[in-house]
């Protein structure tokens, strides 16, 4: 991929030495969460560029193949039936790219976050843990773990110990928390290091999470944390 993804971008502060890259949901923009980052208690932290990339447009199959911004296709109930894998391995590949643009800024894979709601989780997911180099994290919000029989076969041993904060909704009507307790199931399964969090509420983001979330950041990417370790 020779370009990146258009993308909205918001600094903590001069010269950031550590990224968040985060995936909005499916039919949202880069705007959707980009509101977040005043809200979020990053004492101790460093300068932090967070990057909130836009999806493109296209039919998705479960929505009558109504156009809107996706990473991937939905082919049928989540939960159930096939997986686009062609287009989830499409998107990751974008982001991919914008990790690798990351790097040409200065800031290494390790000093890197994924973050990602609902489809943006999914892909955070699946990108992350096939990522070559070690990441600094992987939060995962809303969503579910993708082509999930295929994950032991392609994981990078890179990415093993790579802390996943996973957090759903108790009540959340889009993905089932059932599908999300299983998504944790799995990786617990192969050994991964995982936070899991549920918060009363339905498929959105609780006030309790976003203290929570800016906790997790901390503990990634403040210097003396594992920021900046392979």
């Amino acid at each position: 991929m020779n370009t990146c993804l258009p993308c909205i971008e918001t600094l903590t502060g001069p010269i950031p030495t550590a990224s968040v890259i985060w995936l909005h949901g499916l039919g949202a923009s880069g705007d959707d969460f980009a509101a977040i980052v005043p809200e979020l208690d990053l004492t101790g932290c460093p300068s932090i560029r967070f990057v909130f990339p836009h999806a493109p447009s296209m039919p998705v199959t479960i929505n009558g193949g109504y156009v809107m911004p996706a990473w991937y296709d939905i082919l049928g109930t989540p939960g159930q039936g096939a997986e686009d894998a062609e287009g989830i391995t499409r998107s990751a590949a974008a982001i991919e790219a914008l990790i690798a643009r990351e790097g040409t800024r200065g800031i290494p894979p390790q000093r890197i976050v994924l973050a990602g709601f609902s489809q943006g989780c999914a892909m955070v997911l699946h990108t992350g843990l096939r990522h070559p180099e070690r990441l600094a994290g992987i939060l995962a919000l809303s969503g579910y773990l993708p082509l999930a029989s295929r994950l032991e076969a392609e994981r990078s041993a890179a990415n093993q110990h790579t802390p996943i904060f996973l957090a759903h909704g108790q009540s959340d009507p889009v993905i089932v928390l059932a599908r999300a307790e299983a998504s944790r199931d799995r990786l617990q399964s192969l050994g991964y290091a995982v936070q899991w969090h549920t918060y009363p509420m339905p498929h959105s983001v609780h006030p309790a999470e976003v203290e929570d979330i800016g906790h997790f950041l901390r503990s990634v990417l403040a210097p003396g944390s594992t920021w900046g370790k392979a």
